[in-house]
């Protein structure tokens, strides 16, 4: 591995014209979401969330207490700092408030309040509005744009419920019905069973609510429970991920959803404490929301509910990306990167997500570089560039059924599990065979599955693969800044500069290193990789 000192620019983020903020003043907790967008395609990428469990209903449910405020402004001030260290300009941040505000008395005030002291303006949505955004959260991540799909969020302080087909809302319906309120209400379950379906009933929720084609739910709530069917909370299957694995989708049926709420239900400690272990800091108000949710399956005849990991945040980004695109903004688009986000997002937690983001990060500079130098009889396009970022965020999927050999793991869930949407049989086995050769031994071209490549899609593959290697093995660093680097070009070399938190030396924390090989020793043979590949040498620069 080499490694000088020479004086370079420092690269750039992302230039803050492509990036939007959305900031949801939930009832129980504030959400900041911060995307990257694409102009070409509309299409966007999370790259920062922070969930601050503020609860702002908590000392009263008709005001905003002291206390409240206090910690509000408190989650508010981290969420300003974030925006500004990323240079977002102020008509790129949305702040959005729901329920709880909504029925504040002193709203007013805490809305001059919040713009006085942390400079955001609070846009205090209608239920009917929320219910919206939430339907354009949910078609940005499930292929259901054609479909009639009805949306329902659970929140703290309310339940939105909303129909629509297309892109446009047919009904929308706010419910005053919310885990954080049915908690605090102190009553047992039974009293809670009939208090929700007094409110169903006389909102007349099921003549209102008709011609829906599927159920999708979107909160955080929903989500959790989801989790627990997807684990086998309610049953007493010790091994029911590894029976079920990747191959379950984003869904419960009716009689799942039972199973979780009567364990849910138990009384004891030992149920407490498995309650606690399981959601964390939701545990508080599962109980309330999954009770909600059964009175809903009942109420409405639902069978089975689909589970989107977007909702309200990411449907302000999408109603604000139409809005900075002059109004034109193709909500259905891009189906195919969703479905991979969505792969992506369902078997990666949240570290392995962020590793993700900044391996395709990395993988895109390398790509951009290489492409500008074009001297190795290929022409690289933006659809190689898509193949290579969907490996990437793929590329650890396969952790999920354990750590040996999981990059083989991820090629079957890639190529067998029938997730990626409108992509052609050999785009999905080029992806799955990124995803197979990020490590390990590097692939013969002479070799099946490679005999029946053309010669041209060989040296593409190969070039993607060299790519892939190197951003992989970088992005397990623990010691780098992942979001400040640049691939350059001189006559005799490539040069990767890297900028390092520390001056420690490079540690790279991976499975290979704990079969018998160094960091050091790895990307050197990375570095040999390019050189027999490209003629030239590959410098890896870590400036002090």
């Amino acid at each position: 591995m080499n490694s000088t000192n020479p004086t370079v620019s420092p690269p750039s983020p992302p230039p803050p014209q492509h990036l939007f903020t959305s900031i949801d003043m939930g009832t129980n907790s504030f959400k900041l979401l911060i995307v990257q967008t694409n102009p070409l395609t509309k299409s966007f990428l999370p790259i920062h969330r922070l969930n601050d469990p503020v609860v702002l209903s908590r000392d009263s449910p008709t005001s905003i207490s002291p206390h409240s405020q206090s910690r509000a402004l408190h989650s508010l001030r981290k969420f300003k700092s974030l925006i500004l260290s990323h240079r977002i300009p102020p008509h790129r941040v949305r702040c959005v408030a729901t329920e709880a505000l909504r029925q504040a008395e002193n709203r007013n005030q805490f809305v001059e309040t919040v713009l006085n002291d942390v400079g955001l303006q609070i846009d205090v949505l209608t239920g009917e509005e929320e219910a919206r955004l939430v339907y354009l959260g949910v078609i940005q991540f499930l292929p259901v744009f054609e479909r009639t799909v009805l949306c329902v969020d659970i929140g703290g302080g309310s339940t939105e419920f909303v129909v629509g087909v297309g892109g446009k809302v047919m009904i929308a319906v706010s419910l005053r019905l919310g885990h954080v309120n049915l908690t605090k209400m102190g009553v047992g379950i039974v009293e809670m069973r009939e208090y929700i379906r007094r409110v169903i009933d006389e909102s007349c929720l099921r003549e209102r609510l008709r011609g829906f084609e599927v159920v999708v739910g979107c909160s955080g709530t929903i989500r959790g429970i989801e989790k627990a069917v997807f684990s086998g909370y309610g049953s007493d299957l010790c091994n029911h991920l590894e029976e079920e694995g990747y191959k379950r989708d984003w869904r419960f049926g009716r009689g799942e959803l039972s199973s979780v709420v009567e364990k849910l239900c138990g009384e004891g400690d030992e149920e407490v404490v498995r309650r606690e272990g399981f959601f964390g800091r939701r545990a508080e108000f599962i109980v309330a929301g999954a009770v909600l949710l059964e009175e809903v399956f009942e109420a409405l005849g639902i069978e089975e509910m689909e589970v989107s990991e977007y909702a309200l945040g990411e449907g302000v980004i999408a109603d604000s990306l139409g809005k900075a695109f002059g109004g034109v903004c193709d909500f259905n688009g891009n189906a195919r990167w969703r479905s991979v986000m969505r792969l992506a997002t369902r078997l990666n937690g949240k570290k392995r997500m962020n590793h993700a983001i900044h391996c395709a990060n990395i993988a895109k500079e390398i790509f951009v570089g290489l492409r500008k130098c074009n001297d190795f009889n290929v022409i690289l396009d933006d659809k190689d560039l898509e193949y290579l970022e969907a490996a990437c965020f793929l590329h650890n999927i396969g952790i999920i059924t354990g750590k040996k050999g999981y990059h083989k793991q991820s090629y079957q869930i890639i190529k067998n599990g029938d997730h990626l949407y409108s992509y052609t049989v050999e785009e999905v086995e080029l992806i799955a065979l990124l995803t197979r050769y990020q490590r390990k031994k590097f692939p013969k071209l002479d070799r099946a599955p490679f005999k029946n490549f053309a010669e041209k899609a060989k040296r593409k593959f190969i070039i993607m693969c060299l790519i892939i290697r190197l951003s992989v093995l970088l992005q397990r660093s623990e010691n780098m800044d992942l979001q400040e680097f640049e691939f350059l070009e001189s006559t005799n070399s490539f040069k990767l500069v890297v900028k390092q938190q520390s001056q420690e030396p490079l540690v790279i924390s991976s499975q290979d290193q704990a079969e018998g090989k160094s960091d050091a020793l790895q990307l050197e043979q990375e570095v040999e990789h390019f050189k027999r590949l490209f003629k030239k040498e590959m410098v890896v620069v870590f400036p002090s």
